[in-house]
């Protein structure tokens, strides 16, 4: 009887995450806490934003009754932003923030990042992109060097796992048979490195004669 292998699936997704200045003296604790809760910590930067700039970040409140004192809490002293990796990151940092009030998130989620951490409606010490649309927005804004490749999901992950990973990875568990090394996650692991299917390779060794 043929058994039915899963589907291959991506599903790593990108968050931004903020905290914001009235708790950067928790930046370790918080990032801690990020770590343990599965997340990767792709990027990360302290910096302080202009006014101005916190204007821009938050456009899409603009006109709001809170909008000025937003702009000026944001702009009072620095912040830590963190591009977090995880499967569905977006969902499950919303979830951990809790309410976007922190006296509600200490009636309803008291467990929440907001409810330990937070102040009030205005002063909730972290943020957290709504989406993934807004997450790929706001990373660009705060790490407008960043490459932001969009991740191939349905049958886009299945073609590319077909076609790049499976057959390499295939040929590397064959030679991992063949060697029987002491350690084989290890030699797996360098194996994999070495033999990268998009890793640039030099078509020819550039001598120094090819220079003068």
């Amino acid at each position: 009887m043929q058994m039915l292998m899963p589907e291959p699936q991506i599903f790593v997704e990108r968050t931004l995450a903020l905290i914001k200045p009235d708790v950067v003296d928790k930046e370790e604790e918080i990032e801690d806490f990020i770590l343990r809760s599965g997340f990767v910590i792709v990027q990360k930067r302290k910096l302080q934003l202009s006014p101005e700039q916190c204007s821009n970040f938050y456009a899409d409140q603009y006109g709001k009754m809170f909008f000025p004192n937003l702009t000026a809490y944001m702009s009072s002293g620095p912040l830590v932003a963190m591009v977090l990796a995880r499967n569905h990151a977006v969902s499950y940092w919303k979830e951990l923030l809790g309410p976007s009030n922190s006296i509600k998130a200490r009636r309803t989620h008291p467990h929440s990042l907001r409810a330990i951490y937070g102040t009030d409606d205005l002063r909730n010490a972290l943020h957290g992109s709504l989406s993934i649309s807004s997450a790929e927005r706001e990373i660009q804004f705060m790490f407008p060097e960043v490459i932001l490749e969009p991740i191939p999901a349905g049958q886009r992950a299945r073609d590319y796992l077909n076609l790049y990973v499976k057959p390499t990875l295939l040929t590397g568990l064959i030679a991992l048979c063949k060697e029987k090394p002491a350690d084989p996650m290890i030699w797996l692991a360098d194996w994999l490195i070495e033999h990268n299917p998009n890793k640039p390779r030099l078509q020819h060794q550039i001598t120094e004669e090819e220079h003068q």
